[in-house]
């Protein structure tokens, strides 16, 4: 290659050709004895350039090495001409080597590594040498690995450069230059701090079959992906996840993020709605959302129109009541009866319906209609099936017709538009930006949800509507029965919810949780009981070592044989913005309950305002009129503003007012106390990685007035819908605090000063005075999953406060896995209304966090041979700690000591089983321990097994809990399953009920290979099943027992026999007050032999008898039927029945014959529900096309060639 000669280089030249007659003799001599230039050194040959000279190279070669090497002449010209010429050589190569800049080769700016070394290239001048620094510090030379020169450049390799976590900088500079070093910046992937949730699909069809993909990772402090390992656990709303669940055991749907990412599938559900996907890891949580679309699927029609003629009364297959009436009443009648159901797309809207004409479509075998039709676990006779099929309520109405015309938007997050009448709940009644004015309903009727652009209305209309109640319970530290205050409750019509709030400030409602039925509990809507999977324990701890109290809230509809109650309900709501961390509306709300002579009537308005990830404003008025039973005509008005946010960097403010008039009312909502306003402010700060601040100031008014102290059991059993009115109170309560945290390594100290100013203007009060607290707390690790807290609230004012005491705690809280944590904490009391109280509590925590949210989802129920529903009602699941694969363990102890029945700024708190209305203010826990011991295995699926004791002991008496269950396959073709239920009562002041017990035995045969012969059998024991409060006013003893056989099989030994038998057996035993037993047996039998003679005409006979002492009753029935078509079929028979009852109606009977008519539905109008067949896929044809003449004759010649 050649090169432009440089100016330097060309005065280089001269030089040397100046001096060249001078020395050319003896410098040529001299040459001759010097090696050749192959000889030279390889940093000699890389260095020497090729120039463009008339000068030949190889003599300029061989002078050059001369003047490196001094000849042995000693002549001063030729040496100072020597040496002249080695300094403009010298400074050649300098001004050669500043040309060449200095370089970083790799890493390239900004770039992202995984690991916390890396590998620098460097590029710079032969004859340099090169400093690296990171962040500052200069990097060891013993991190060189290569180097590799080339003509006129050096390429240098450092390996493993450490970096640090984050943001670090690389810089080299060439030693002895002036020039600025060259940087580069690379980011090290750190810890993640942050979970990011998204979807792959905004929209999935509500099909229940099609699925989502959900994709996270974890991000660190810098915005990128964290390359780190961890455990996912996926909440979704609706739909459920499929694939393999990491931890099984655990609540929630687990997957594995590998470096940093991970991905999950979601599978919708039926129900076309916004579905929100919480995600949680360690502490770190993170939300996206998809839409579950409605699905605009071919038409399905399936019907049956029945008609039969002959004598009224003798309808064999009709209702048990309707068969032989006691009027005897038997003329002859033509009775019509209709079911059908259809779906499909009408238009751009989906439509929905179902029509019964004999019965509601909620009503079941037993003749009960529920709200959604759902049942329980406990009321399964038999959750055992051969197969995993699933079935899907989506037409529940307890009348006769549903009715559902729906239609999803083309927007993301919008919930979609239908017009319905059915059983609905109120969610849209209920959005987080309403408490005041929030509606948590389940009613029947007609509903309406329309959006135009972001304008959203929703309408609704109930009638059936019985009375409404709304019950606070005090748990006891086990799992039940807790009763409410009515009995006989609408079946379906309860919401449950746990709360929490500090133990001194009633109406502060810390969390929220919704229950689910099944579940979470199960309801004995007769008696008015619930009885939790799990036992609730009184008290928790906040993580600012605040004791926080439980509350069991239950609101629903009892029977109260008013036929005129109805509510109208609309709520228009504009919205500015949709999305995760961007929801924004203003919404009205209007509702008006008519209860007869009871009318209630609410209205106002709310807005949300989304302020980014960090912030949110809201505000909400509310307004009510009500007619109180004892304080008649009475309105009220709420107000409420939350505001929060980060108001700078690392500075988070929080600010909230709420007020509550004397009058206002809405038992449909989160707990508050009428005639309260609170309002205040907090700020927390981080001053430091080590180091934050928190200042808060809190005012608390209180003019309401207190429930009456109830005492006797008539007063606190006597069903009512609203506490009665007490005491007035008038006062307020101010309070100032500010605190630092500030962690020395890893132990975290915190301090706050605490001053609270009362006054009371009620007199003989005692809650007035000025005090000051400090709060000190310790958090100690003392290994890598064991913390110790210890934390002391210590008076400093020379008076205590009238309500806080001083307290101390200690606590220690062992991580045993991801998510699961066991906690054991101790607290004193001292001063104040609890001196000498302390309670003591163990538990084992989950990671499911109580929620917020006010609204309970999706009233479909799910009933299936395989599902998670029904398995977790048979054996019990809860999730707990798994010490062993399959294996969990779950363990609880809490131990009250003293009185915590105190007076606080709301009125006095006294013992009570039940508060009713908006009166949880006057709730407290008692004195006592509790416990409660479970274990549960589910690792084999031919087996799964748990068994819980619980147990409280208190001076208001004892209760104990005993759950047990089993369930698997004894062999190929037989399925068991057992379960044992103990429990008493766990209300306050509910002492003398005797234990309730129930004892269920099955057995399922059914051959895989061969399903010829199936059978069933069940045993059940129960004593006390209908014990009620009421039942302490009969008596001690007062009780009942009985004992339940039943079998039943079906045998098919060809496509033309089929034989059905059933028998069932129960004995019962009735105790009154230890004087009285009465006994009485029950016994029914029936059998059913079917014969078909051809594909077209079958015949069937069958017959049952019930007989008890005194009375019995027999019927049976011959038929014949033939097939017209496929889906018409004519039937003849007879049919006769005999009822002896000595003690009542005395001895009817009755028969006949009758004809009918039964026409199967698949098709309504033009092609309407009839599935079509898809066409045959074209094939090669099989037939031979024709040949003509000349093409034959043409064959036959080429036959013969």
């Amino acid at each position: 290659m050649k090169h432009k000669l440089s100016q330097s280089y060309k005065v280089y030249l001269g030089l040397m050709a100046s001096t060249i007659g001078m020395v050319f003799s003896p410098l040529v001599a001299q040459a001759e004895t010097i090696p050749s230039s192959d000889d030279a050194t390889d940093a000699e040959d890389r260095v020497s350039p090729e120039v463009e000279s008339s000068i030949n190279f190889t003599s300029a070669q061989r002078l050059k090495n001369a003047l490196k090497r001094p000849p042995q002449s000693q002549d001063p010209k030729t040496l100072a001409a020597l040496r002249k010429i080695a300094e403009i050589d010298e400074r050649v190569k300098q001004q050669k080597a500043v040309s060449i800049p200095l370089k970083i080769l790799s890493p390239t700016p900004d770039t992202v590594v995984d690991t916390s070394a890396t590998t620098v290239v460097l590029q710079f001048a032969p004859g340099s040498q090169v400093e690296l620094r990171v962040n500052g510090q200069l990097v060891d030379r013993s991190f060189i690995g290569r180097t590799a020169t080339g003509a006129d450049l050096v390429t240098q390799t450092w390996y493993g450069v450490t970096l640090k976590e984050g943001e670090n900088t690389i810089s080299a500079q060439v030693v002895g230059s002036t020039t600025a070093p060259k940087t580069v910046r690379v980011v090290v992937r750190g810890a993640p701090k942050r979970l990011v949730l998204d979807t792959v699909e905004s929209k999935i069809p509500a099909d229940g079959r099609s699925t989502g993909t959900i994709k996270g990772q974890l991000v660190d402090e810098n915005g990128n992906r964290s390359n780190r390992d961890a455990v996912i656990t996926l909440f979704p709303t609706a739909g459920e996840f499929i694939g393999a669940d990491l931890q099984p055991e655990q609540p929630g749907f687990q997957v594995e993020a590998k470096q940093g990412e991970f991905t999950a599938k979601l599978r919708s559900d039926l129900k076309a709605q916004t579905v929100r996907i919480r995600g949680v890891a360690g502490e770190l949580e993170g939300f996206t959302q998809v839409q579950f679309q409605t699905v605009l699927r071919p038409s399905l029609v399936t019907g049956v129109i029945d008609i039969r003629l002959g004598a009224r009364g003798t309808d064999y297959y009709d209702r048990r009541r309707n068969f032989l009436p006691i009027d005897k009443d038997n003329r002859t009648e033509l009775d019509v009866d209709a079911a059908v159901f259809a779906t499909g797309k009408v238009g751009e809207w989906l439509f929905t319906g179902a029509w019964n004409s004999d019965r509601p479509l909620n009503e079941d075998c037993n003749c009960d209609n529920r709200l959604f039709r759902t049942r329980q676990f406990s009321e399964q006779n038999y959750p055992v099936y051969g197969d995993s099929s699933r079935t899907d309520v989506v037409t529940p109405s307890i009348d006769s017709l549903y009715l559902r015309f729906e239609r999803s938007s083309t927007l993301t997050g919008v919930s979609p538009d239908y017009f319905m009448w059915g059983d609905y709940n109120t969610e849209e009644f209920a959005r987080p930006s309403q408490q005041f004015t929030a509606l948590t309903r389940q009613l029947h009727g007609f509903k309406a949800n329309y959006n135009l652009g972001n304008l959203q209305f929703t309408g609704l209309y109930a009638n059936n509507v019985e009375g409404f109640q709304r019950d606070t319970i005090a748990p006891d530290g086990t799992s039940g029965y807790y009763f409410v205050s009515r009995r006989l409750l609408v079946a379906g019509s309860e919401n449950v919810f746990l709360e929490l709030e500090e133990l001194n400030r009633p109406g502060t409602v810390i969390a929220r949780k919704p229950m689910n039925r099944g579940a979470d509990y199960e309801i004995d809507y007769d008696r008015g009981t619930l009885l939790f999977r799990e036992p609730i324990l009184r008290t928790d701890v906040s993580q600012t070592g605040e004791v926080l109290v439980r509350r069991i809230v239950v609101s629903y509809q009892y029977d109260s044989n008013d036929s005129n109650s109805n509510i109208y309900a609309g709520r228009l709501q504009y919205n500015f913005a949709r999305g995760v961390n961007q929801d924004s509306w203003i919404g009205a709300t209007y509702f008006k309950e008519s209860q007869g002579v009871r009318d209630f009537e609410l209205y106002g308005a709310d807005t949300f305002i989304s302020l980014g990830s960090t912030g949110k404003f809201i505000a909400e008025y509310a307004h009510s009129h009500n007619q109180s039973d004892l304080l008649g005509l009475v309105n009220g008005e709420a107000w409420r503003v939350e505001a929060e946010g980060e108001i700078f960097k690392n500075i988070q403010a929080r600010a909230y007012y709420r007020y509550a008039d004397v009058g206002f009312a809405n038992n449909a909502t989160i707990s508050f106390v009428p005639g309260q306003t609170r309002y205040g402010a907090q700020i927390t700060g981080k001053l430091s990685d080590t180091t934050n601040l928190r200042v808060q100031y809190d005012h608390e008014d209180n003019f309401g007035i207190a429930p009456q102290v109830l005492n006797t059991f008539a007063d606190l059993f006597q069903p009512r819908t609203q506490a009665t009115p007490g005491t007035k109170v008038d006062n307020s309560l101010t309070t100032i605090s500010a605190g630092i945290i500030q962690k020395l390594g890893k132990i975290t100290t915190e301090f706050d000063w605490i001053h609270r100013s009362r006054k009371d203007r009620i007199a003989n009060s005692n809650l007035n005075g000025d005090s000051s607290q400090l709060r000190s707390r310790l958090t100690v690790p003392l290994a890598e999953n064991l913390t110790f807290v210890g934390q002391n609230e210590l008076t400093l004012s020379g008076k205590n406060d009238a309500v806080f005491p001083d307290r101390t705690v200690f606590g220690l809280n062992w991580v045993a896995m991801p998510g699961i944590s066991l906690t054991l904490a101790q607290q004193f009391y001292s001063g104040s209304q609890d001196t000498g109280n302390s309670i003591t509590s163990f538990s084992i925590n989950g990671e499911r966090k109580l929620g917020t949210d006010t609204t309970i989802t999706g009233r479909y129920s799910i009933l299936g041979g395989a599902n998670e529903i029904t398995t977790q009602g048979a054996i019990g699941l809860n999730n707990r700690w798994a010490i062993a694969p399959g294996l969990r363990l779950n363990l609880a102890y809490e131990h009250v000591f003293g009185n915590f029945f105190n007076k606080t700024a709301a009125g006095q708190q006294y013992i009570q089983p039940f508060a009713i209305g908006q009166s949880a203010s006057s709730l407290s826990f008692l004195d006592g321990d509790s416990y409660s011991i479970g274990l549960e295995y589910t690792d084999n699926p031919a087996f799964q097994a748990s068994a819980r004791y619980e147990h409280r002991s208190s001076s208001q008496g004892s209760n104990t809990v005993i759950s047990a269950a089993a369930t698997g396959k004894l062999s190929r073709a037989v399925t068991a399953l057992v379960r044992y239920q103990q429990a008493n009562s766990s209300n306050q002041k509910l002492t003398g009920l005797g234990d309730t017990k129930n004892l269920r035995i099955g057995l399922a045969y059914r051959d895989p290979s061969n399903d010829q012969f199936n059978a069933l059998f069940r045993y059940e024991y129960r004593q006390n099943p209908a014990t009620i409060p009421d039942t302490i006013l009969l008596g001690s003893g007062t009780g009942s027992e009985d004992h339940t056989l039943a079998a039943e099989a079906i045998y098919a030994p060809n496509w033309r026999w089929e034989f059905y038998g059933k028998y069932a057996w129960r004995h019962s035993t009735t105790f009154l007050a230890e004087d009285f037993v009465s006994s009485g047996t029950v016994n029914l039998a029936q059998v059913r032999a079917t014969y078909r003679l051809g594909y077209s005409m079958d015949l069937l006979a069958e017959g049952r008898w019930i007989g008890q002492s005194g009375n019995s009753e027999t019927g049976f029935v011959v038929e014949t039927g033939y097939y017209l078509t496929p889906n018409l079929r004519l039937g003849a028979g007879y049919v006769f029945g005999r009822v002896d009852d000595r003690d009542f109606s005395g001895t009817r009977s009755a028969g006949g014959a009758y004809i009918g008519l039964t026409l199967k539905l698949n098709e309504l109008f033009d092609g309407f529900g009839l599935q079509k067949v898809a066409p045959r896929q074209q094939q090669e044809s099989v037939v031979k096309e024709k040949k003509s003449v000349v093409e034959k004759l043409k064959g036959l010649r080429g036959e013969k060639i």
